[in-house]
C-alpha cells in the first residue's frame, strides 16, 4: 500500500510546541469529556499555556476546533499509483485510521453542528472541508486524465460520494468503519465512476 502523507505546516520550534500542546489538549478533552469540555480556560490549563497565546493563534473556539480537526483529519497527499481504485483506497485507508482515533467521532459531530451556526463559523468550516476534500478531487481528476474514471464525472459530487459513507457510518450509525467497509466502499465508487472497460 502506498504511503499517504498528512501535510504539516512549518513553523518556529517554540510556536510549534505551543500549537502542538494546545491542539493535543483540545483532542484529549474531546476524547475524555466531549466537545462541551472544550473551553479556552480548560484548553489553556490542559496545555500549560496562557489564554492570550491561544487567542493569538485562534480567535474563536470554532477556529480552535477546526485546527484540532485538521491535525486529526487533515489534507492528504496520495502519490500517482497509476490506478484510480488503488488511489481511492489509499484515501479511504488514511481516513479510516483517523476516524478510529479516540475523540474523532465527537469532534466531527461537533464540527457538523457548529457549521450550522452561520456566520464566520460556517465559512471556516466550509474552507476546512474544501481543504480536506482536495486530494479526493485530485485523485478523481487524475483518474479522468488517465482514462480510468469516466470523462464528464461530476468531480465534486463524486468526492462527496467518497467522503459520505465513512462519516455516516461513524457519526450517524455510531459504528467504527473497518477495512471490509472501506474495501466495499472503494468497490462501489470505482464501479459508479469508473470508465467502461
Amino acid at each position: 500500500m502506498a504511503e499517504v502523507r498528512v501535510e504539516r505546516r512549518p513553523g518556529r520550534p517554540r510556536e510549534e510546541r505551543v500549537t502542538g500542546a494546545v491542539l493535543s489538549a483540545v483532542l484529549d478533552l474531546v476524547a475524555e469529556q466531549g466537545l462541551g469540555a472544550v473551553t479556552m480556560d480548560a484548553v489553556a490549563a490542559r496545555a500549560g499555556v496562557s489564554k492570550p497565546a491561544i487567542y493569538r493563534r485562534w480567535p474563536g473556539k470554532h477556529d480552535l476546533l477546526i485546527a484540532a480537526a485538521e491535525t486529526r483529519i487533515g489534507t492528504l497527499s496520495v502519490p500517482d499509483l497509476g490506478d484510480f481504485r488503488a488511489e481511492l483506497r489509499a484515501v479511504l485507508d488514511a481516513r479510516l485510521q483517523a476516524y478510529r482515533m479516540p475523540g474523532t467521532v465527537q469532534l466531527l459531530a461537533g464540527l457538523i453542528a457548529a457549521s450550522q451556526e452561520g456566520g464566520e463559523a460556517q465559512g471556516a468550516y466550509r474552507r476546512y472541508v474544501t481543504r480536506i476534500m482536495g486530494e479526493t478531487r485530485k485523485v478523481l481528476e487524475r483518474g479522468i486524465a488517465r482514462g480510468d474514471v469516466r470523462a464528464g464525472v461530476d468531480v465534486r459530487a463524486a468526492a462527496t460520494l467518497v467522503a459520505a459513507p465513512m462519516i455516516f457510518r461513524l457519526v450517524i450509525e455510531q459504528e467504527l468503519p473497518d477495512e471490509p467497509f472501506a474495501a466495499e466502499v472503494t468497490d462501489m465508487i470505482a464501479r459508479a465512476v469508473g470508465a467502461p472497460a
